[in-house]
C-alpha cells in the first residue's frame, strides 16, 4: 500500500467522475448511497455496491476495479505486483502506535501497526478495555513521541468507554486532557445491525475525522447476544465474516490501525493447557492480522502472541495504573489505581 500520509493527500483530489464509466448520474447514485470518495468505492464488495446503486454485479465489479486502478495510477496504492525489497522498504516506513508499555511495544516489534487488524482477547478484567483507552490517548501524540498524530474512532458495543479514564491517563502522562478527549470520536452501538452499518460507512468517518486508529470494543458481543443457539450460528458467522473482511479492506486502503477486542469461551474437554479460547471461531481468527491473548497474573497482566505472520511467539508482562498501560516496576509495591480496578469490573 502507499504511504499513509501520501495516500490520504492524493486520494482527496480524486473524484468519482474521474473513474472510467462513471458519469454524473452514476456518481449521484453513489453519493446518495453514502459513497463519497474513490477510496470508499474501492473497499466495497460488488454485491454490496450493486444493491446500493441498482446495477448488475458485473457493472459494480467494473466500477470497483476502476477505482482501484485510479488509486494505483495516482500512487495511492501499489501496483498489482511489486518486488519483496520494495515491500520491505514500505513496511519499515509504516506508522506504529505505542501501547504505553515499552515491554508490550517490544513484544509487538515497535507498537501497534497500521494497515493491519490487531485482536486482543481474554477474560473480563484481563486489560482489553484498558489497552483501548491507552491506545486512544497515545494515538493523538506525534509519531516521534510514539503516536499516530491523528484522531481515534471508538465503536463501543459493551458500554466500556469512560471519558474519565481517558482524562486520568492523559493527565498522568502530562498531556492536555481536553485536547486528548477531543481527539477521540465515540459511537455507542446497541445492536449488531448498527455495528454492521457503521463498519460499512466507516471509510466516510475515517475521512471526516482524519483518524488513523479504529477501535471496536468488542467485535462479537452484540452478535453473540442476538444470535443465540446452534440454529443461528451460520447466520451469525456470515455476518461477522462480512464485518471482518470490511475492516480488513479498510485497514489496508486507509492505512489505519484497527484494534478489536474479543471475548472468550471455555472448552471443558481440554484436559491439558489453557481451556480458554477466543469467541467467533475461524472467521475472526483468519481475518485478524495479529492475535494477542491477555490474562491476569496477580496484580499484573500477561500478553502473549498467539498468531502473527512474523512476530515471535513469546509473551511479556505489563501492568495497569493511572497511566493506563505501563511497565512493571519490580521494585515498587504492587498497587493499582481505583479507576483501573473499577474499569476492570466493567470489561
Amino acid at each position: 500500500m502507499g504511504e499513509t500520509k501520501q495516500g490520504t493527500s492524493s486520494a482527496v483530489d480524486l473524484e468519482l467522475e474521474d473513474l472510467e464509466g462513471v458519469g454524473p448520474t452514476t456518481a449521484r447514485k453513489m453519493r446518495e448511497a453514502g459513497i463519497g470518495s474513490v477510496v470508499q468505492l474501492a473497499v466495497m464488495s460488488a454485491e454490496e455496491l450493486s444493491t446500493e446503486i441498482g446495477s448488475t454485479k458485473e457493472t459494480a465489479t467494473n466500477f470497483i476495479l476502476a477505482a482501484k486502478k485510479l488509486l494505483q495510477d495516482s500512487k495511492v496504492l501499489d501496483n498489482e505486483f511489486t518486488t519483496a525489497d520494495i515491500q520491505l522498504e514500505k513496511r519499515r516506513a509504516i506508522l506504529r502506535c505505542s501501547t504505553g508499555s515499552r515491554a508490550l511495544d517490544e513484544l509487538l516489534l515497535g507498537g501497534l501497526e497500521t494497515h493491519a487488524i490487531t485482536e486482543f482477547y481474554g477474560e473480563f478484567g484481563s486489560g482489553k478495555s484498558q489497552i483501548c483507552h491507552t491506545l486512544a490517548v497515545m494515538a493523538g501524540q506525534a509519531p516521534e513521541l510514539g503516536g499516530l498524530g491523528s484522531k481515534a474512532i471508538w465503536l463501543d458495543t459493551e458500554g466500556t468507554f469512560r471519558p474519565e479514564r481517558v482524562d486520568q491517563i492523559a493527565r498522568a502522562r502530562g498531556l492536555d486532557a481536553t485536547e486528548t478527549l477531543q481527539n477521540i470520536a465515540i459511537c455507542k452501538l446497541y445492536n449488531s445491525s448498527h455495528l454492521e452499518l457503521l463498519v460499512k460507512e466507516l471509510g466516510r468517518y475515517i475521512e471526516q475525522f482524519k483518524a488513523k486508529l479504529v477501535i471496536v470494543d468488542s467485535i462479537i458481543s452484540l452478535h453473540r447476544a442476538e444470535f443465540a443457539g446452534r440454529g443461528t450460528l451460520a447466520d451469525r458467522q456470515q455476518k461477522l465474516n462480512g464485518v471482518m473482511h470490511k475492516l480488513t479492506r479498510i485497514a489496508e486502503m486507509y492505512g489505519v490501525a484497527v484494534v478489536i477486542t474479543n471475548q472468550v469461551q471455555s472448552t471443558p474437554d481440554t484436559f491439558f493447557g489453557d481451556p480458554t479460547k477466543p469467541a467467533g471461531g475461524n472467521v475472526i481468527g483468519h481475518a485478524s492480522t495479529y492475535r494477542v491473548y491477555l490474562r491476569k497474573a496477580g496484580t499484573d497482566r500477561v500478553a502473549k502472541i498467539i498468531d502473527s505472520p512474523y512476530h515471535p511467539y513469546s509473551d511479556t508482562r505489563f501492568t495497569v495504573n493511572e497511566r493506563g498501560l505501563d511497565d512493571v516496576d519490580e521494585k515498587a509495591p504492587r498497587k493499582k489505581s481505583a479507576s483501573a480496578d473499577k474499569d476492570e469490573t466493567e470489561e
